[in-house]
């Protein structure tokens, strides 16, 4: 073995989806004596801020253009896939294989998004012609990035793999760190919340002000760490208040109409924390674009459930806004007529149309959740009616802690319905199973598929793909 001469020139992204073996690194015939020499692969301002346009164009991939909505909101009671994609089905119906491509295209995605974080935290410091002050602002918003991706990878599968180097030269003296970075072991669910708090944290000193809605900023820092905190194994609803009222002391504030959200004519308003600014490229973008062409799927359609709570409950403004009904002549197992109801917060079809990442009712609702578990009824209802009063529906009262959690989550799921919260906001509660095993069609019969939802379940499986080419990579149980 000739491990002292092995000199490969890759980058992290490329290594981690190529299948390469451990044994094929010690067999290998050393490609040079001498190591290549590589510059800074960011060693110039211009270098550095193409870097950072890299990691703020992740925004306009598939997954942030598709899956994360329907990753968010198909799983659950208040929509269905739709379409004709079996790997959407299986989600929809808990019964996602290893093999699903939905789940292996989603860990690729995160995992790229997150070496392009790693190559601004590890290589801008080398960046000349840049301030002190412009390296750290822009190491800040990567860790929020970072932070953000690893979050959304430990909700959905638990304990995964924690990779904070982007290696742009392999020798013989970083070979044994470069190979845990390149075929990592999946960390503990606990490492990888430490690691999320810590990147999220640690940002926000050179964070950019709150103000910039299209930057990774303070507020989208605070508002991360609320949901964080509120997320993690024993969460610490201590600090969920603590990081809300930090968000509070921004200056956010509702919206005064509801419709205003979602009509593209109020982009970058006083309720939005961090919003991904729309282009024309994302045109046949699924949430910019469910009305262009011929031949369009009906991904994430609105559940009978859903349509019927907002009736219920004479939520017309909400309903309004979320929903949009259309004559159509497709088929369709669920609704039993053909006016068919859409989402319909993203209506635009230029692909022009912005989406919120973070907003501040969301994180004032989680608020009200904390106070809930403090028992602090009264300021809980106060929170949860400042939000209901936007849309002309009457105050509630909760008389105890499992009233106030149903009622935090009912007013969640009208709120912020398609905005990819629904499955999350189930799973930190503790009531997945419970609500999802008994979802009823627009007759009142108890779903076939609603039986499938089990705790294995809550997560997905490790893509076979991915422990293909990785051996250190192990499975979740029930798959």
């Amino acid at each position: 073995m000739k491990i002292n001469k092995i000199i490969y020139s890759i980058s992290v992204s490329a290594l981690f989806f190529t299948a390469v073996s451990c044994d094929r690194y010690l067999d290998t015939e050393p490609i040079s004596d001498q190591t290549v020499d590589i510059n800074n692969p960011i060693a110039t301002a211009g270098n550095a801020e193409e870097a950072m346009t890299t990691i703020y164009s992740d925004f306009g991939n598939e997954y942030w253009q598709l899956d994360y909505f329907l990753n968010g909101d198909s799983q659950t009671d208040i929509s269905y896939a739709g379409g004709d994609n079996v790997q959407n089905f299986q989600q929809d119906e808990y019964r996602i294989l290893a093999t699903n491509t939905n789940v292996n295209r989603d860990w690729g995605y995160l995992s790229n998004f997150m070496d392009h974080c790693n190559k601004i935290l590890n290589y801008v410091d080398g960046a000349e012609g840049l301030s002190t002050a412009r390296k750290n602002q822009m190491k800040a918003e990567a860790s929020i990035f970072r932070g953000m991706y690893l979050f959304h990878m430990v909700q959905l599968w638990g304990d995964v793999p924690v990779v904070t180097k982007s290696f742009i030269t392999i020798n013989s003296e970083n070979f044994n760190e470069a190979y845990t970075q390149l075929y990592p072991k999946r960390q503990s669910v606990n490492d990888v919340y430490a690691q999320i708090i810590s990147d999220l944290e640690g940002a926000i000193a050179n964070a950019p002000a709150s103000s910039e809605k299209y930057k990774a900023n303070k507020g989208t820092a605070y508002a991360l760490l609320a949901k964080v905190y509120a997320t993690k194994p024993n969460p610490d609803w201590a600090k969920v208040k603590e990081y809300s009222d930090l968000v509070i002391s921004q200056g956010y504030s509702l919206l005064p109409v509801y419709s205003h959200l979602f009509d593209s004519n109020h982009e970058a308003n006083v309720e939005s924390i961090f919003e991904v600014n729309g282009n024309a490229s994302n045109i046949w973008a699924w949430c910019t674009s469910m009305f262009v062409g011929t031949d369009w799927k009906k991904f994430n359609t609105p559940s009978n459930d859903l349509v019927k709570t907002f009736n219920d409950l004479g939520d017309t403004q909400r309903l309004n806004t979320t929903v949009k009904f259309s004559s159509v002549t497709w088929s369709d197992t669920y609704w039993a007529s053909n006016n068919f109801p859409f989402m319909n917060k993203m209506r635009l079809i230029d692909g022009n149309q912005n989406f919120y990442i973070l907003r501040f009712a969301d994180i004032l609702l989680l608020k009200a959740e904390a106070d809930i578990h403090f028992g602090n009824f009264s300021e809980a209802q106060t929170l949860i009616n400042q939000v209901r009063s936007r849309v002309a529906l009457p105050p509630i009262t909760i008389t105890s802690e499992d009233d106030g959690i149903n009622k935090v989550l009912s007013e969640r799921k009208l709120e912020l319905a398609f905005e990819g919260h629904r499955w999350f906001d189930l799973k930190r509660t503790g009531k997945a199973i419970s609500i999802l095993s008994q979802q009823k069609n627009g007759n009142g019969t108890t779903l076939p598929y609603a039986a499938n939802i089990n705790q294995n379940r809550l997560l997905w499986p490790i893509p076979q793909a991915q422990i293909d080419k990785n051996q250190n990579l192990t499975q979740n149980p029930g798959y």
